[in-house]
């Protein structure tokens, strides 16, 4: 293939994409694309230079090198954005109780796991690497992770199952079904429309986490003052993007299909200044986080 095509497809991969509202009317034009990185925040740049060890002068090029790599074959906002550096874990209200427990012995898996940023911090905080999972669907994700991280050779005991949750036979249930104590589910349920966010809960609480109460659900996503369904013209699929009361509610229906109880807390949070600038258009969106415990 020529230089001129490649340019010429990525320069495709960043052109700006319609999303549209129920009712299809363009709310949005956003090219989930950041050609540069002028600073990183202080929790990615922490674990890039302590835990990686990567010289402060070199972790923006660094990082800058495996995000271009890893768009030419996986084009998505959150690694057009860098959204990957804006760890969100050490912002839940029960990350000290994750980390104390996982230390202690529980099972927690990070589902889709991108480059394995957040399990590198619980790593990092010195949690029992084989207390740790990750699972996305392309290995191809979990390599570029340890090229991020340069750590090939010193996160050993982590596991990683490259599946597709919505495949009875992936290597997820096989090895983990009714094992995990905590899930890890980051920018991962606004993928789906609002019924296979249902299955995917579903699966979820009856394949993978403990059948006992305490197990726990954690992360955050795309949340909006007015939830509907979204479809973004370039996956040409459907999302669902809940506020507070609509992903309560949905967690609702999930218990009431599966016989089970869940207590779940969800909150808002301001997009930072530079993830604010994908939603030029859509001024009512936030981020969303939320703890979902068996009860």
């Amino acid at each position: 293939m020529s230089d001129a095509k490649i340019q010429a497809q990525q320069a495709q991969k960043h052109e700006p994409s319609p999303i549209l509202d129920e009712n299809q009317n363009v709310v949005a034009t956003p090219s989930f694309y950041r050609e540069n990185l002028d600073e990183i925040n202080d929790t990615a740049r922490t674990l890039l230079e302590k835990y990686s060890g990567i010289a402060p002068e070199r972790v923006i090029q660094h990082v800058k090198d495996v995000r271009d790599r890893a768009y030419a074959v996986f084009p998505y906002p959150c690694i057009g954005m860098f959204s990957f550096l804006d760890l969100d874990l050490p912002l839940s209200p029960c990350y000290n109780e994750i980390v104390d427990r996982v230390k202690k012995g529980d099972k927690f898996l990070d589902l889709g796991c991108c480059f394995g940023q957040e399990i590198r911090q619980l790593a990092h905080e010195g949690v029992p690497h084989s207390n740790i999972y990750g699972s996305d669907l392309s290995p191809d994700f979990i390599n570029l992770g340890y090229e991020l991280f340069l750590d090939r050779d010193k996160l050993r005991g982590v596991q990683f199952i490259p599946s597709d949750i919505f495949d009875d036979n992936a290597a997820l249930f096989h090895q983990l079904g009714g094992q995990i104590d905590i899930v890890h589910a980051s920018n991962f349920f606004h993928l789906f429309d609002r019924d296979t966010q249902v299955q995917v809960a579903k699966r979820v609480v009856t394949k993978l986490l403990r059948d006992r109460p305490g197990a726990l659900i954690v992360g955050t996503q795309v949340g909006g003052k007015n939830p509907q369904h979204y479809t973004w013209e370039k996956q040409g699929k459907k999302l669902f993007i809940h506020d507070t009361a609509t992903w309560k509610e949905m967690w609702e229906q999930v218990g009431r299909e599966t016989g089970m109880r869940f207590k779940v807390e969800a909150f808002e949070r301001e997009f930072l200044e530079q993830e604010g600038q994908q939603f030029q258009g859509m001024e009512d969106m936030f981020r969303l986080f939320f703890t979902v415990r068996r009860e």
